[in-house]
């Protein structure tokens, strides 16, 4: 299987972003107006992993200052997972970050999605907090130094 991985250090274009929206409302539920709370991200990186057309995991962050990240959402398609694509997005993430002087990166997740907090774990993060939001959902905050 061939896959490609597209980087983009702004919103992609309507129909990659249309695909990217597709997929985490597969994924999560809903799509929360991801297009518009992407537009406001300052420093917004968006991967993109490709099977041909198709959109099968992305990732998407944005700087929390000019040292810090937030990995803030991603996803790989139900049957692509296993195939390490969530890993190599993360690798992909994380060295475009140090070519840009970022020099700590940080993410949330919950228990429910296990396979993220095992994925963050496996590759360097460190849970340094826990909370209740004010929905009542256990959040878990990582971070890795880059």
């Amino acid at each position: 299987m061939k896959i490609d991985y597209l980087i983009f250090d702004s919103l992609p274009n309507r129909l990659l972003l249309d695909r990217i929206v597709e997929l985490h409302t597969d994924i999560f539920g809903a799509s929360d107006d991801l297009t518009n709370k992407m537009a406001n991200k300052p420093g917004l990186l968006v991967i993109a992993a490709m099977s041909g057309a198709k959109v099968i995991g992305y990732k998407i962050g944005y700087a929390l200052d000019d040292t810090k990240f937030y990995s803030w959402l991603g996803g790989v398609a139900t049957n692509f997972r296993e195939f390490g694509i969530g890993s190599t997005i993360m690798e992909k993430q994380h060295n475009y970050l140090r070519e840009k002087g970022y020099s700590l990166v940080q993410t949330k997740t919950m228990n429910r999605w296990r396979s993220m907090l095992v994925l963050n774990i496996k590759n360097g993060f460190d849970v340094i907090e826990t909370y209740t939001d004010e929905k009542g959902f256990h959040k878990i905050i990582l971070e890795k130094s880059l």
